[in-house]
């Protein structure tokens, strides 16, 4: 059969200017952010492939949308149509908004988690462990083994391992776990999805046990595209009935609504029980904003429903996915080491097996980040040592299978010249790898290390004088044990 060529389902309409860098200019800018791509100014920057979280360009739709933003501080009209989106498109019952995904996080685990809990879920992500563990929990990772191997093709290693779970359900009692987490698609593990039937077989082990599901669903339209693309029984189903099913075997969820529905900033916590639904507005209040806008402006609101509806369009989250693929196919063609399968918000390079020279206590990924940028200004970001964080008791550092360099691609953003340019670029540092030397971690935060640790190479470059102190820096950096899990 002949190929056929495929094309974004939208035409431009307006353009933001990027300008390319000199390799002296970038030199100096990542030597002054201390390697930590998060640190680079966003002008110093070519294609931003840092995260794809409120980077999205919004449609035309939604641009007219924040033209009609209710700005009444209680009872806002947008609220209600947010509320409404949320129901139709997802199938919760009651909705609480937050600033964005982290805001719904937090109230989540003050309300459900009490101090020597323990919080299963499918790989953790940076700041949902961390709230969790600020709530007095423990998180639990019981992921299938094989989205722990990046060379593994199995198509969905977002899975529940549901031996694992019921090992800790035995060990605990299932009144020590107030939920079991499941994010769709797993970022951590590549940006892979969780398939139906194993949601189901899910639901129905939590049934037994009386034990919650809550649902990160911050890409889940994603998550559905590829249950319809690879999972049996689901080809002829649309990407937004596959959505609300698989809203319907959970019984809540937290949303950064900065990724899927595209917007700048926002998000929500949705739940199915009207006395939790009660405490959580409570406690929006004190943290977020009234109970109807969450931290929002109303015009935000407006874009986050319209941005919702938009997401489940199977046009739309087909051509997102499919740019997705193309990059890493280009990646894999030229012997890049990648996650398999490719996942669906971006591809993510296996560090160790780019870098075999490189310990991983040297961070690999880290340099390999800034690497990339140094070649071209790409910027990307580290999902390995450093964004684990460390041991909450014994502080040291957590040692994930998973030492990657994610480049994450924007909806509605790049072209495919982008990534071809992203592609050459890549290929361009891994001709040269065995130059790449490690690093060693000059500044550490306390929590959440990865936004702003400062690196600095394992030997000096020649002439390097940006860090002469470095000594400075040495001496900020935070002792003890740091949650450090590190939602972007």
């Amino acid at each position: 059969m002949e190929k056929q060529s495929w094309a974004e389902p939208y035409k431009i309409k307006m353009v933001e200017p990027v300008f390319e860098t000199t390799r002296e200019q970038r030199q100096k800018a990542i030597k002054e952010s201390g390697y930590n791509t998060f640190l680079l100014k966003s002008e110093d920057v070519y294609i931003d492939l840092l995260t794809d979280s409120g980077t999205s360009a919004m449609s035309d739709r939604q641009w007219a949308g924040m033209m009609l933003g209710d700005e009444a501080y209680a009872g806002s009209r947008n609220f209600f149509n947010l509320e409404d989106a949320i129901r139709e498109f997802y199938g919760y019952r009651f909705v609480v908004p937050t600033h964005q995904g982290r805001g719904a996080e937090h109230i989540l685990s003050q309300l459900l988690i009490d101090d020597g809990d323990i919080v299963p879920g499918n790989m953790y992500f940076t700041t949902t462990r961390l709230h969790q563990e600020l709530a007095g929990g423990k998180f639990a990772d019981i992921i299938v083994d094989e989205a722990h191997d990046p060379k593994i093709t199995f198509p969905f290693k977002g899975n529940v391992d549901l031996t694992k779970l019921e090992k800790l359900i035995a060990e605990h009692g299932a009144e020590k776990i107030p939920y079991v987490c499941i994010a769709t698609t797993v970022n951590m593990a590549g940006g892979q999805p969780i398939s139906m039937k194993n949601l189901k077989e899910l639901r129905e082990l939590t049934n037994k046990h009386g034990i919650k599901i809550i649902h990160d669903m911050t890409r889940v339209a994603e998550n559905a595209f590829m249950i319809q693309q690879l999972e049996a029984g689901y080809s002829d189903r649309s990407v937004k009935e596959i959505v609300k099913e698989i809203c319907s075997y959970t019984d809540g969820a937290t949303m950064s609504a900065k990724k899927d529905a595209m917007v700048n900033i926002g998000g929500f916590l949705a739940v199915n029980d009207e006395q939790l639904f009660d405490d959580a507005r409570n406690l929006v209040v004190i943290y977020e904003g009234l109970h109807t806008y969450g931290g929002l402006a109303g015009r935000d609101m407006e874009a986050m429903a319209i941005g919702i509806a938009e997401s489940v369009q199977d046009k739309h989250i087909a051509a997102r996915v499919g740019q997705v693929q193309y990059l890493g196919r280009k990646l894999l063609d030229a012997g890049i080491p990648i996650v398999l399968p490719i996942g669906t918000h971006g591809v993510f390079i296996d560090a160790k097996q780019f870098l075999p020279h490189i310990p991983q206590e040297e961070f690999p990924a880290q340099q390999l980040a800034a690497e990339i940028y140094l070649e071209a200004g790409v910027r990307s970001m580290e999902r390995g040592v450093v964004s684990a964080g460390r041991d909450q008791v014994t502080g040291k550092n957590h040692m994930p299978e998973l030492e990657l360099v994610r480049l994450t691609i924007p909806r509605r953003v790049y072209t495919q010249a982008h990534m071809d340019v992203i592609a050459e670029a890549v290929i361009r540092v891994y001709k040269r790898r065995e130059e790449v030397q490690g690093l060693k971690m000059t500044y550490e935060p306390k929590y959440l290390r990865f936004f702003q640790a400062r690196f600095q190479p394992i030997a000096p470059e020649p002439n390097d004088t940006t860090h002469e102190n470095d000594e400075t820096f040495a001496s900020c950096t935070v002792g003890g044990a740091d949650s450090g899990v590190g939602q972007l």
